[in-house]
């Protein structure tokens, strides 16, 4: 009888319950680094006043997995122009089940790209110092609020100027 109960409480195990959340992939779908002032940003005192947009877009591939796709673009602008201009594209892919649809749209609007947020954090910085700057270490996004603000706007996507 032991035994039995022992199958039942394993297939009970194999079939989980309630929301599923998983992650099967990370990585850099585009970047793109561009020092438009060239040379002569390096023979000035650089104290650039950053700008930095973001956004992050959805894309359904198969049953409950879900493409969502994080945009960084960061300018840095000087007295005489933009000392560089850096865009990221950083994806993931996420196994999202069992979610009621308003919280369906909260974790592809905001939980996921809040996963991808470090990745692209890192290949900011990295990039960034190897394009001859100084280290750029982005503040932390609240996704929760801007997912509000595009809903409350209506939109599909998400932007935050600073």
């Amino acid at each position: 009888m032991a035994e039995g109960d022992n199958n039942q409480e394993q297939a009970g195990a194999e079939q989980p319950a309630g929301p599923q959340f998983g992650v099967t992939k990370t990585f850099v779908k585009d970047i793109s680094f561009e020092t438009p002032l060239g040379v002569q940003v390096f023979t000035q005192a650089f104290q650039p006043k950053i700008q930095l947009d973001v956004n992050s877009r959805g894309t359904g591939i198969a049953d409950n997995t879900h493409e969502i796709v994080l945009t960084l673009t960061i300018t840095a602008k000087v007295d005489e122009g933009t000392a560089y201009l850096l865009e990221i594209q950083q994806a993931g892919i996420f196994v999202i089940s069992g979610f009621p649809e308003q919280q369906m749209q909260h974790v592809l609007g905001a939980v996921c790209p809040n996963f991808l947020f470090p990745y692209a954090r890192e290949a900011v910085d990295n990039l960034v110092v190897r394009g001859g700057f100084p280290p750029l270490s982005l503040a932390p996004i609240d996704f929760d609020a801007l997912f509000r603000n595009s809903q409350a706007q209506g939109s599909d996507g998400q932007q935050l100027n600073s």
